[in-house]
């Protein structure tokens, strides 16, 4: 059974209409259509509403097909991205050309808007999963880098200095100051 099942269930079960239910969700109704007809699913803040309203868990609300098939709309949504994103680049390309050939300066207008395109699609052409599991693994990444550096400062004498509003010239001073001092 899909979330948009299980959410028609619900609501039918406790008789409530799909305006019902939007007015104590806050949302459309629109969205709660969406919802059933699985054309679309609840961010995590609507979920828990609809698990506190209806008194079930998440988890009953979820199942494996459901986390799967949000994974699928979101790449999806990415190639989208990535497809408009690629458009955009060949436009800038287009402009550039028609600006450097032509002389005219206002073809390059299109050009800038274009770049400016093709880099908010490029951004955006990573479902977003796969971007809030790039982030987490960038701060363990950054952490794990942190605490060798601490290691290895302490084993030479080196102060760290975690401040920062810490100048890099402040910062270099202070290594030097500690090693000459000795």
């Amino acid at each position: 059974m899909t979330f948009g099942q299980k959410l028609k269930k619900l609501r039918t079960d406790n008789m409530l209409t799909q305006e019902q239910l939007a007015d104590k969700l806050f949302v459309t109704r629109t969205a709660v259509s969406k919802w059933e007809t699985d054309r679309g699913f609840p961010s995590i803040d609507s979920l828990k509403a609809v698990a506190d309203l209806f008194n079930v868990r998440i988890d009953d609300l979820l199942s494996e097909d459901d986390i799967e098939n949000k994974k699928l709309a979101d790449e999806k949504k990415g190639r989208r991205m990535y497809y408009i994103a690629v458009a955009f680049l060949a436009l800038t390309t287009a402009f550039t050309l028609a600006t450097y050939f032509s002389g005219q300066k206002y073809f390059g207008i299109g050009s800038v808007a274009g770049l400016t395109g093709y880099v908010v699609f490029a951004l955006l052409s990573k479902p977003k999963y796969k971007r809030v599991k790039a982030k987490k693994n960038s701060r363990s990444l950054y952490h794990f880098a942190s605490r060798d550096l601490r290691r290895s400062a302490r084993r030479d004498n080196l102060y760290i200095i975690d401040d920062l509003s810490v100048s890099p010239r402040k910062f270099i001073l202070c290594i030097i100051s500690k090693n000459f001092d000795t």
